[in-house]
């Protein structure tokens, strides 16, 4: 029973850090090439818009529109990329977990084969003596 909580313990502990890890890279990658491209497309419309004499009034209304896609835009693509660096992330992390524990195995494994070849050291020197 001890070793179920441990295990969840242990899980949720992986999943905290894979979902943070994964929030930081996906915060850092939502704003990618599509969507800068698409902003300064906003940007020059609104200017053009702005050179021919058009009124604020009608300029006004795309510009926050056109944000507000880039923000939507981003935000989506955000959201995509946390779902798959979740993922990476959790796989990682649990990778790391097994290698560490086939280290601590084999120091376990190494410790168990030393006592047993003391022992048989022992019983030899004392059938020589």
């Amino acid at each position: 029973m001890e070793k179920t909580k441990i295990l969840k313990q242990t899980n949720e502990e992986t999943q905290k850090q894979a979902s943070a890890r994964a929030k930081v890279r996906s915060r850092n990658a939502r704003w990618d090439l599509n969507v800068a491209i698409f902003l300064f497309a906003v940007l020059i419309i609104v200017i053009i818009l702005l050179f021919q004499d058009i009124g604020v009034e009608f300029v006004g209304p795309i510009a926050i529109f056109g944000l507000a896609m880039v923000w939507l835009v981003g935000w989506r693509r955000g959201k995509q990329l946390y779902d798959i660096f979740f993922d990476e992330e959790l796989i990682r992390l649990e990778q790391e977990s097994k290698k560490k524990g086939k280290v601590k195995g084999k120091k376990l494994k190494e410790v168990i084969e030393e006592t047993i070849e003391e022992k048989v050291q022992k019983a030899l020197r004392e059938r020589w003596e």
